[in-house]
C-alpha cells in the first residue's frame, strides 16, 4: 500500500469522524465513535507524525473550542440552496402560473428562521455567575440521581446547580444545559432554548417547503409533456414504455441543479423533521438533551429506589404535565416563581 492510499484512508477516517462529531455534537462518543477513533489510531502508526499533529489541531479547533466555521457552512449552505430556488425553480414556477403566495413562503420562513438564529446565537443561554449562581440553585432540586447536591465545578470552582453543565466548548456552567450547538456557536440553555426550538421549527419548515414547491414543479413539467404516456428506446433497441427510473434520469438530465437540490432538501427535511420531533418530545417531558443521554444509564420507574447492588433506577421529577412543561420552555422558571408555588 503506497502512501498516497494510506493518506487517502487516513483522510476518510478523519473525515468519518468528523461527520459522526456534527451529528451528536455536545454528547459523548458513542460505539461508533469510539470504533472510528479505534481505526484512527490503528492508521496511526503508518501515518506521518507531522500529519497526526495537525489534524488533530484541525479537530480540536473544530470541536473543542468555539469556531465560526459551522456558521459560515450553515449560511453558505442556504445561499446555495436559496439561489438556485430564485434563479430557477421561482422563475419556472412563476412562467407555470404558481400561486405567488406558495412561491414567497420559503422567503418568509427564511426571514423567521434568520431571526431566531440570532436571538439563539447571541442570547445569553443561562451562564451561572458568582453573582447569580445563589439564585439559579434555588430553581431546580436535586433528584439524587442524575444531579446530586455538592458537586463543584472543578473549572467555575461553584457547587453546580441541578439540571447545569459545564460547557467545555463555552468553559462555563450553563443554567438548564441542553447541548452545545455549533450550527449557532452557543450553548443552548435555560434562557435560549425556545429560540433554538422555533429555529429548528423554520428551519424544518423552510426545507419542507421548498422540497414541495420544487416537486411540485417538476410534476407540473412531467404533466404538461405528457411523458408518462410516452416511449423510448433502450441499449438493445427495444421500445419501451417510460418508467420511473427513466423519468428520473430523464429530470435529472434536463435539470440537473433542480434535482440535486431537490433531494438534498428532502434528506434535509427528514434529518430536521426527526430532530425536531426528538426536541418536541424532550420539552413535552421536560427534558434536555443532556438528561435525555445521562438517563440511558439507568432504568426507568415510577419512584427513585435502589436496585439491587444499589443500582439507582431514574425517574424524571422535573415534568409537570404537558401544558406547564412547554411553557416551561418559553417562560423558564425563576426563584420568585418557585416560592409561589410551594
Amino acid at each position: 500500500m503506497d502512501f498516497l492510499t494510506l493518506l487517502v484512508v487516513y483522510l476518510c477516517s478523519v473525515l468519518a469522524a468528523v461527520a459522526l462529531l456534527c451529528a451528536c455534537s455536545g454528547r459523548k462518543a458513542s460505539f461508533l465513535a469510539r470504533s472510528v477513533s479505534g481505526a484512527s489510531q490503528v492508521l496511526s502508526f503508518v501515518i506521518p507524525t507531522q500529519l497526526q499533529t495537525a489534524t488533530q489541531r484541525v479537530l480540536h479547533r473544530l470541536f473543542h473550542t468555539r469556531s465560526c466555521l459551522f456558521v459560515v457552512l450553515h449560511v453558505a449552505l442556504q445561499a446555495a440552496v436559496y439561489g438556485e430556488y430564485t434563479w430557477e425553480v421561482f422563475v419556472y414556477c412563476w412562467e407555470l402560473q404558481f400561486h405567488l403566495l406558495l412561491l414567497l413562503l420559503p422567503y418568509l420562513l427564511l426571514a423567521g428562521n434568520m431571526g431566531c438564529f440570532i436571538l439563539c446565537s447571541r442570547a445569553n443561554p443561562g451562564i451561572i455567575t458568582k453573582s447569580n449562581h445563589a439564585s439559579l440553585v434555588k430553581i431546580y432540586a436535586y433528584d439524587g440521581v442524575l444531579f446530586q447536591k455538592g458537586i463543584v465545578c472543578p473549572t467555575c470552582n461553584m457547587e453546580k446547580p441541578a439540571r447545569s453543565k459545564h460547557c467545555s466548548f463555552c468553559s462555563m456552567c450553563v443554567h438548564r444545559f441542553d447541548h452545545h450547538c455549533v450550527w449557532v456557536n452557543n450553548c443552548i440553555g435555560a434562557f435560549n432554548a425556545k429560540y433554538f426550538f422555533l429555529y429548528l421549527v423554520t428551519l424544518t419548515a423552510m426545507a419542507a417547503t421548498v422540497a414541495i414547491v420544487t416537486a411540485a414543479l417538476l410534476i407540473q413539467v412531467v404533466l404538461l409533456s405528457n411523458m408518462m404516456r410516452g416511449s423510448y428506446i433502450d441499449d438493445q433497441g427495444q421500445e419501451r414504455a417510460v418508467e420511473i427510473l427513466f423519468l428520473i434520469q430523464h429530470l435529472f438530465l434536463t435539470f440537473p441543479r433542480i434535482v440535486f437540490m431537490l433531494g438534498f432538501v428532502i434528506l434535509l427535511t427528514l434529518v430536521l423533521g426527526a430532530y425536531c420531533c426528538f426536541h418536541l418530545y424532550l420539552a413535552l417531558t421536560n427534558q434536555t438533551s443532556n438528561e435525555w443521554y445521562k438517563s440511558r444509564r439507568y432504568g426507568w420507574s415510577h419512584h427513585l429506589t435502589l436496585q439491587p447492588h444499589d443500582r439507582r433506577v431514574y425517574k424524571n421529577t422535573y415534568s409537570k404535565g404537558v401544558w406547564m412543561n412547554l411553557k416551561e420552555i418559553f417562560k423558564p422558571p425563576t426563584v420568585l416563581e418557585r416560592k409561589k408555588k410551594t
